[in-house]
């Protein structure tokens, strides 16, 4: 037997007393874990407008929100709600002492290039495609900074191609429920948000392979695209994203469970009533705040702005500024409020509940 062959059957018999035992639980979806990937120390990709680690945190929670708030009976865990670092090993334990039915691992893609751009995501298994090895290397190797790593992991090295021989092997006794979310998350983000799709992949991610449920793990974009980097940085953008991820696990559960009883409250991506008292029409205005706390409208946070509007959508209160007819004429007001608030951006509400920009202007231009 020569030395590679060797290191290969080594690691098999590693993985094989290793390996989970797959849950046969009840297929009910009562708990789902949402794991915001990387943190703390791990920074994960640093993109232009920010740190990976902090727009994927921003994403998962709006997602447990939405799933809390809207779809009674669902238990909501996360693996960390924090800036904290939790070893990957860790994250799928925590899945799996809480007998999780459904977990769900968010990232952002990053690469040198700053041409590729779009959503993919992720399920235990070996794609075909071996450019998606670069993928699996980034996300596998936040192994490196744990502490006693070789120890924890055996010889499984996230750098080493012959590593992921024996990891392949065991592929998720889940694997067609986790492609069916999967194809419904990528379906959201193609034909609800208008994200290119790069589709739906099968990788060796270790955070997936040692869950005993149906797992995915979603690529939100590019931070590393310019543009791509610039949408996920915004509020709104990540808004879009997290409710497209909370329709497809709507979806998911329906298809697994049957019909939901839902909250009295409206389930389209904005919920919430903004509250202007007069608007029964199209409108647009400026966001150029969002807090978990109310603020007062006389708060030096407005930094002067006056007749400031409050609006509250999945618990977190939204501060806006101005109330146009046009697109043109708020942008000419976005101007102005970004001198105080570089980060404001133009909304759009249909009978004082917030619509998307292109909804807006279709209904106006009908």
């Amino acid at each position: 037997m020569n030395q590679q062959k060797q290191l290969i059957f080594f690691i098999l018999i590693i993985f094989i007393f290793q390996a989970p035992v797959w849950s046969q639980n009840n297929p009910k979806i009562k708990t789902v874990v949402i794991d915001p990937g990387h943190g703390g120390k791990d920074s994960g990709t640093i993109g232009k407008y920010g740190y990976e680690k902090d727009l994927v945190l921003d994403v998962s929670l709006k997602v447990g929100a939405y799933i809390e708030k809207y779809i009674p009976g669902v238990k909501v865990i996360y693996t960390r709600s924090t800036d904290v670092f939790i070893e990957l090993r860790n994250r799928a334990k925590i899945a799996n002492k809480h007998n999780a039915d459904l977990f769900i691992s968010i990232h952002a893609n990053g690469v040198n290039n700053p041409k590729p751009f779009g959503t993919e995501t992720y399920v235990m298994g070996l794609d075909k495609e071996s450019k998606n090895f670069g993928v699996v290397k980034r996300e596998n190797s936040v192994i490196l900074q744990e502490d006693n790593y070789q120890e924890q992991y055996g010889d499984f090295k996230p750098n080493s191609a012959e590593s992921y021989i024996a990891l392949t092997l065991f592929q998720n006794a889940h694997l067609k429920q986790s492609l069916r979310l999967a194809q419904l998350v990528q379906d959201q983000f193609k034909n609800r948000v208008g994200r290119k799709s790069r589709g739906v992949k099968q990788a060796p991610f270790w955070v997936l392979w040692t869950n005993k449920s149906p797992s995915i793990l979603i690529e939100l974009g590019f931070v590393s695209n310019p543009e791509e980097g610039k949408y996920l940085s915004t509020d709104e953008g990540r808004d879009y994203m997290a409710s497209a991820i909370y329709r497809a696990f709507k979806q998911y559960k329906i298809e697994m469970d049957g019909p939901i009883e839902e909250s009295t409250n409206s389930t389209n991506r904005e919920e919430d009533t903004h509250q202007q008292k007069t608007q029964n029409d199209i409108h647009f205005s400026i966001q150029f705040l969002t807090s978990p706390k109310k603020i007062s409208l006389n708060s030096r946070k407005m930094k002067g702005l006056k007749n400031v509007q409050e609006y509250k959508i999945n618990n977190m209160y939204k501060y806006t500024y101005g109330s146009e007819k046009t697109l043109d004429e708020i942008k000419k007001v976005q101007t102005k409020v970004r001198k105080k608030f570089p980060d404001a951006f133009a909304i759009a509400f249909k009978n004082g509940k917030k619509i998307s920009i292109p909804e807006a202007l279709k209904e106006i231009k009908n």
